[in-house]
């Protein structure tokens, strides 16, 4: 949730060339000037199927990946998470890079691995602009489609031939295809939403990982998809969200099926070995960049504080913590208008009760007789509740991530992983978003609770 490093969220926007300058000139200063280029991990010198080679890729090799593509981001923008979307099974199934493939493997010496990471990028960029200029070598127009089809059905068979040779039809590579698919039209002016359905309607399931299309089913696709726009009305893109996502979120949480999985802090408080959060602050966020480290292992500290002594959650108990986060010489207040995320694709509105409203729900964090959600639940509520009520001008998702450790940690449970917790992006409109991040929250308790299990019985014996 830090920030989005997948980049099979990327819009058209959100990648266009003409939208964001990059001058590869200076590409390898620039990515040598970032933090985590001063940090490089350095690679075990063991055997491949050593397990000290996989645990070092899981706490320090893919930590370092991705502040290393937080930091691109920070100075180019969000088209820059592509640069890891490698063929294959890489970092992140079926894309069109060849100049990376996953941390265990491409992160050797410091001076090789940042140059993979510069010709990655450079790889990305060149992949993008080349989707640019096929999109504008159709300059196609939804009020004459009708007398366009042919030409719509000619670039969408294109453009799947092109996504089939760059990514070599490996696994996943079906998702680049559909999104790349899904930029086509979304350059020429069907609404997002519409464009999925529209691509995910043509293309019917046909696509398979590892699989290459034979001709005809490339050439149904494409007719398909031309058949299936529509003229002007069918649905234009939207240059920023209208809708509120803040009132969208409040109804979704009233709905969401909370109760659906179990409680995975139903058996009680949990020390873990290892401290999962700050380890994951000194990885991740240190490469950043060492104070933003600093400020977030202050706000840990304060809040677990708080949490021994049951404090109630509410905004100023958050203000404290983002103090530290910021680094602000007085208590962040609730922000005064609007507020916007995901590349300005949701819209979090503002009234004179919106601060009132988030109060409500972060006091429904708290057990009790009157609270019927278990444990997990509650601390996944309460994260989202900070995403979507997006209380400060910056550094929600931080917010987000210390209050979930606190409702954890007032009521004694710590995770020695956080992993699942930092990375990932929740939908304010998805109820299967929230649901996701309980599971996740599940996933690493039981970890912590095993891995505690297996350490104590050792010691008995």
């Amino acid at each position: 949730m830090i920030v989005e490093l997948a980049p099979r969220f990327l819009t058209w926007d959100d990648v266009d060339p003409a939208r964001h300058a990059f001058d590869g000139a200076d590409v390898a200063q620039t990515v040598r000037s970032l933090g985590p280029a001063r940090c490089v991990p350095i690679r075990p010198d063991v055997p491949c199927d050593d397990p000290a080679l996989s645990t070092w890729n899981i706490e320090v090799a893919e930590s370092w990946a991705n502040a290393m593509s937080y930091a691109l981001v920070q100075h180019y923008g969000r088209w820059t998470t592509g640069w890891r979307w490698a063929h294959d099974e890489g970092d992140f199934d079926g894309g069109p890079i060849g100049n990376w493939c996953c941390p265990q493997d491409s992160i050797t010496t410091s001076e090789e691995t940042l140059s993979r990471v510069e010709a990655a990028l450079r790889e990305w960029r060149e992949w993008l602009e080349d989707l640019a200029g096929w999109f504008e070598a159709c300059p196609l127009d939804l009020a004459d489609i009708e007398g366009q089809r042919i030409l719509w059905e000619g670039a969408a068979r294109n453009l799947i031939l092109q996504v089939v040779d760059r990514t070599g039809c490996g696994s996943g590579w079906q998702g680049h295809c559909r999104q790349v698919l899904t930029w086509f039209l979304n350059r020429w002016g069907v609404a997002p939403d519409v464009a999925e359905g529209l691509v995910d309607g043509a293309i019917g399931g046909r696509f398979h990982s590892w699989i290459g299309p034979e001709a005809v089913v490339v050439d149904d696709v494409a007719e398909q998809l031309a058949l299936s726009v529509q003229p002007t009305g069918g649905g234009f893109r939207a240059d920023a969200p209208t809708q509120d996502h803040l009132q969208r979120w409040l109804e979704i949480r009233e709905s969401v099926p909370w109760h659906e999985i179990a409680d995975g802090g139903a058996d009680g408080p949990v020390v873990p070995l290892r401290d999962g959060a700050a380890d994951d602050i000194k990885a991740f966020d240190a490469a950043i960049e060492p104070a933003r480290a600093e400020g977030l292992l202050s706000a840990l500290e304060l809040l677990r504080a708080d949490a021994a002594c049951g404090a109630r959650l509410d905004f100023d108990l958050l203000s404290g913590w983002q103090q530290h986060v910021l680094a602000t010489p007085r208590r962040p207040q609730f922000r005064g208008a609007p507020a916007f995320a995901k590349g300005s694709r949701e819209r979090y509105g503002i009234g004179p009760d919106t601060r009132v409203r988030f109060e409500t729900c972060l006091a429904e964090s708290a057990s009790g007789a009157d609270q019927p959600l278990g444990l997990t639940a509650r601390a996944a509520r309460a994260y989202l509740d900070v995403c979507f009520f997006h209380p400060f001008d910056d550094g929600n998702a931080r917010s987000a991530f210390l209050t979930l450790v606190f409702v954890l940690a007032r009521e004694g449970i710590a995770l020695d992983g956080v992993g699942l917790l930092r990375r990932v992006t929740f939908q304010a409109d998805a109820p299967q978003d929230a649901l996701a991040l309980v599971r996740y929250i599940n996933i690493h308790l039981a970890g912590t609770r095993r891995d505690t299990a297996d350490a104590n019985g050792s010691a008995a014996s």
